[in-house]
């Protein structure tokens, strides 16, 4: 099906005027499309997604699109998240005007005017402040176990001169011409502000109950880069561990979502290079199927980890901690919602960024963030900013030189040995993740079994739960507020989760939730398997001293040693159970610190536990459910047999 499109006698620029009476309107180029999206009608406000009509049946005239969607970043706070409330409105608009015109067409009808600045502005945190931030976060928060990276944005402000609709449009038009890789380009006038971007990344699609996600992480900046070491450089930046990691905990974020919206899990394929005008991404796709409303997709997705952090909920509360005012439409998305040509619901949104928001009297604002890691350099994060703010600061005119794809970087794509070097990284992850887990033969042990699943604010909860779903079992959630004795009663098997948090801060109430749920299923020999923070709980209530890490583990995978055999497995901790080397002989030892009836697994160097098994339970450091574990399928079912057989 296609879209409206003018009469022959029409032209782009009577679309144009036609849009301009409305009162909200948008110009849309969807991904590398050769022409261009025209929407535009009435506007309201909504206090929630779910709100958002929809409509039914059978589109008629062509159309594909109802309503045309912004979503604040503060309306994470639907999910139960904390952000700053800075008012920025659900805005929808509902379309009455839907037109399709050909790129080249359209381009050559937009505006082309001069874009002059009052103040030409600049970052208002400083490099070095922003600096100091990050290393702040890194030391504070990262390293005492609060998530595995965080997005901190910053912003760039300036004042434009005599700004109005021609001006916008000229932006667009500098955007169309020069910017490649967006996933959209656009500029949408919402009744209040410009919102003007070249977004490359996917927040979630829907079409026919099909999903698609698209986390992207990992920059390559071309800017001070000559041609003749692009090749060289491309393909050290592809070896480098931290950019590796830092996508793959995105792609671990996002599954976790899918894993929640998608009743068969989520596959993903690539890995995939985005080239853009002045950087290269690293991206992945995630697919699955969905049986749920799609605003319920919209809003079970807010927000991606690219923008946010992992884990999202503990991340939205370090943003609201260390940025000290909302963020608008930033990290948000902007969605259109429609209907196929059968009359199936429809979703297409990006993620709000690489955008300017600029309000009616020429205030401008750009946000950008970086990924922080456990190992990231505070100067590579400050420059990373100034990059992904460039390619929108160049259509204003802000930041000086040609912008384009450099047809060296178009040809690098296809380069055997960056190819290999990308799709090399496949070798070291899940298969369980990379193939369709619809057809996978459930255990027959465990089929029937009911897992309850103590929540500690990390939604790695939604990846154990499809694996159970996998393996034949069903599985119902404990939030950590609501623990109570009795809260597992009926369950086979309690699963006491991930989380972030510092598992020796017994005052902090979820920690405190922890404990008493290992104490009582200690105390019942109730079977239970304890991950990640659950583990650690574990530890320090059978007397195992609790450490840090010598070296942070968020994102991490490692080589350990289980009943023998060497398995690559996904950590995400700061914190880890601890005896000394002299007091465990590794697979079988039950000798000094441990209690009667526990063994431990160990790395030999260190005495650090990644394996904690006693008569009714077992205690894993790692995430058997990351795409960081080769063999996390196997793993899983294995332990749970262990314990239910």
């Amino acid at each position: 099906m296609t879209s409206p499109t003018l009469p022959a006698s029409g032209s782009a620029q009577a679309a144009l005027e036609q849009l301009a009476g409305h009162e909200a309107w948008a110009v849309i180029r969807l991904r590398d499309s050769d022409t261009v999206t025209l929407v535009g009608g009435p506007l309201s406000t909504a206090e929630k997604i779910g709100d958002i009509p929809l409509e039914t049946g059978i589109p008629s005239g062509g159309r594909r699109f109802d309503r045309l969607v912004a979503v604040p970043f503060r309306q994470v706070t639907e999910r139960g998240f904390v952000a700053h409330d800075d008012g920025a409105a659900l805005a929808v608009v509902r379309i009455e005007t839907e037109l399709e015109i050909p790129l080249d067409e359209l381009v050559a009808a937009l505006p082309d005017e001069e874009v002059g600045f009052v103040d030409p502005g600049g970052f208002e945190t400083s490099d070095d402040d922003y600096a100091e931030v990050v290393e702040r976060i890194i030391h504070d928060e990262i390293g005492n176990g609060e998530g595995a990276n965080l997005v901190i944005s910053r912003h760039y402000r300036a004042q434009l001169h005599e700004w109005n609709r021609e001006k916008a449009l000229t932006v667009l038009r500098r955007l169309l011409e020069h910017e490649r890789g967006a996933y959209w380009t656009y500029c949408f006038w919402t009744g209040d502000r410009f919102l003007i971007g070249a977004s490359p990344e996917r927040h979630v699609s829907v079409t026919g109950g099909d999903v698609r996600m698209n986390p992207i992480s990992g920059t390559f900046r071309l800017r001070g880069v000559e041609p003749a070491a692009r090749k060289a450089k491309l393909l050290e930046f592809l070896a480098d561990e931290k950019e590796i990691y830092e996508l793959f905990m995105v792609v671990d974020e996002e599954l976790k979502m899918m894993c929640e919206i998608c009743h068969e899990g989520g596959q993903v394929l690539g890995p995939f290079l985005k080239p853009m005008s002045h950087l290269v991404h690293t991206e992945y796709l995630l697919a699955g199927r969905t049986r749920s409303d799609v605003r319920d997709v919209l809003r079970d997705t807010m927000f991606a980890a690219t923008v946010t952090g992992a884990p999202v909920e503990n991340a939205c509360r370090l943003i609201k901690e260390y940025e000290t005012e909302g963020r608008g439409y930033y990290g948000g998305a902007l969605a259109l919602l429609g209907r196929d040509a059968s009359g199936s619901p429809t979703a297409d949104s990006p993620i709000v960024i690489r955008t300017a928001e600029v309000s009616p009297d020429g205030a401008l604002k750009v946000t950008a963030g970086a990924t922080l890691v456990r190992d990231s350099d505070p100067h590579y994060e400050v420059a990373e900013t100034v990059a992904k703010a460039g390619g929108i600061l160049t259509a204003f005119g802000l930041v000086p030189g040609a912008t384009g794809e450099p047809s060296d970087v178009v040809a690098l794509m296809s380069d055997e040995d960056v190819l290999i070097a990308l799709n090399s990284r496949n070798q070291r992850l899940s298969r369980f993740w990379l193939t369709d887990q619809s057809g996978a033969a459930p255990a027959p042990s465990l089929v029937g079994k009911k897992v309850a699943i103590l929540h500690g604010e990390d939604d790695f909860v939604n990846m154990l739960r499809h694996v159970f779903s996998v393996l034949g079992m069903s599985s119902t959630v404990v939030r950590h507020e609501d623990y109570a004795p009795g809260a597992f009663d009926g369950a086979d098997l309690v699963v006491v989760g991930p989380g972030p948090g510092d598992p020796r801060d017994a005052e902090h109430p979820k920690i405190a939730a922890f404990q008493a749920a290992v104490d009582g299923l200690l105390a019942s020999e109730q079977p239970f398997l304890a991950v990640c923070l659950g583990h650690q709980v574990l530890c320090d209530r059978l007397g195992i001293p609790l450490a840090y890490k010598d070296i942070v583990f968020q994102g991490t995978q490692s080589t350990v040693s289980i009943d023998g055999r060497d398995e690559k497995v996904g950590f995400y901790n700061t914190f880890v159970g601890r005896v000394s080397t002299s007091s465990t002989t590794g697979t079988s030892s039950t000798t000094g610190v441990l209690p009667d009836g526990v063994r431990v697994e160990t790395d030999e160097a260190t005495g650090d536990i990644h394996l904690v098994a006693g008569p009714h339970f077992r205690g894993v450091q790692f995430h058997a459910e990351s795409i960081l574990t080769e063999n996390g399928f196997s793993l899983l079912r294995n332990l749970l047999v262990d314990l239910l057989g």
